[in-house]
């Protein structure tokens, strides 16, 4: 990328040389036509390559506005059928009952965000997705509501793992390794579109977690987090921004993204989640928030008498 960078650069410099010299030929040209006789002998020295040459500080300007271009090898490129085979849904054409299942689940999640309960929530486009306890597949349903919500006509789709302790947004969706989140509250880069990355699946964009940090409960709860929520939430009105969340139980981290968030979805592995846990979930959630759960690897038998797993997605009864 370097070599590529600089042979780049290289030739910019030998055509803003070549374009230099030129234009200071005409000049000298046309001087020596109106202002010296025919017979008049003028030696017009031309300047040296060094004279042309930009100064070291431009070039290195230049270098960086090169560098900090957005080209295609930044986009994200998911393999739709690595997500098939391992029971994503599918994004192929092929109508799938998983498919049929999110379809579901993101219609209520959409109706809370742009319906008439809209204006009774605080970033009700903010939609956390999080589990009372680790391994309850809260990443898988993000993604997949992420991916479904981006198959919509009229909306994009914003997906953020904020688990920053142990992100798993890009290893579920077979990515590799980028700065995000942490570097941009951190301020190791200056913006966050600095780290908001196109994908090949044309309304979804991904915000990776980063690097770990010993202060991400402090991080998280600073006001230029609140800040990029804030512009998250207001910026695009068609825009659903889901933030996959460490689990609930334990993790102060979740708590404080729970406070950013108009809509809660809490992941529930059948036959694992104890009632108790999922209490204690509810009360380290905001209030005011509209909270709705779904049961995850929940075994059900189709009319043929064959076993599917199952997602369903409920809000909490008052």
């Amino acid at each position: 990328m370097k070599n590529t960078i600089e042979k780049a650069l290289q030739k910019q410099k030998e055509a803003k040389a070549a374009k230099q010299s030129e234009i200071v030929e005409g000049k000298l040209e046309d001087t020596v036509q109106s202002n010296v006789s025919e017979d008049s002998k003028v030696t017009i020295e031309k300047p040296s390559p060094s004279d042309l040459e930009p100064p070291a500080e431009t070039v290195v300007a230049e270098e960086k506005e090169f560098t900090n271009k957005k080209s295609p090898l930044d986009e994200f490129v998911i393999d739709f059928a690595r997500l098939d085979k391992n029971g994503h849904i599918s994004l192929n054409g092929e109508r799938k009952q998983i498919n049929e299942e999110y379809r579901e689940i993101k219609r209520k999640l959409l109706a809370n965000a742009f319906g008439s309960l809209a204006k009774t929530l605080h970033n009700p486009n903010i939609i956390m997705v999080s589990s009372s306890r680790p391994s309850e597949g809260k990443t898988f349903t993000a993604t997949n509501l992420a991916m479904s919500i981006a198959s919509e006509q009229d909306k994009t789709v914003l997906l953020v793992d904020a688990d920053v302790l142990k992100p798993n947004v890009l290893n579920t969706l077979g990515l590799e390794r980028r700065k995000g989140l942490m570097e941009y509250l951190t301020g190791d880069v200056d913006d966050i579109s600095d780290v908001l990355y196109p994908t090949n699946i044309d309304k979804l964009k991904i915000i990776p977690a980063g690097k770990s940090h010993h202060l991400s409960t402090e991080l998280l709860a600073s006001q230029k987090m609140h800040d990029t929520v804030n512009e998250f939430a207001n910026r695009y009105p068609d825009r659903i921004v889901i933030f996959d969340t460490p689990p609930l139980i334990g993790i102060n981290e979740s708590a404080i993204l729970a406070n950013f968030a108009g809509q809660a979805v809490v992941v529930v592995e059948e036959g694992r989640a104890k009632i108790s846990d999922i209490k204690m979930s509810v009360e380290r959630l905001n209030p005011d928030m509209a909270i709705g759960f779904v049961v995850n690897k929940s075994v059900h038998n189709d009319t043929d008498g064959s076993g599917y797993y199952g997602y369903y997605y409920s809000e909490r009864s008052e």
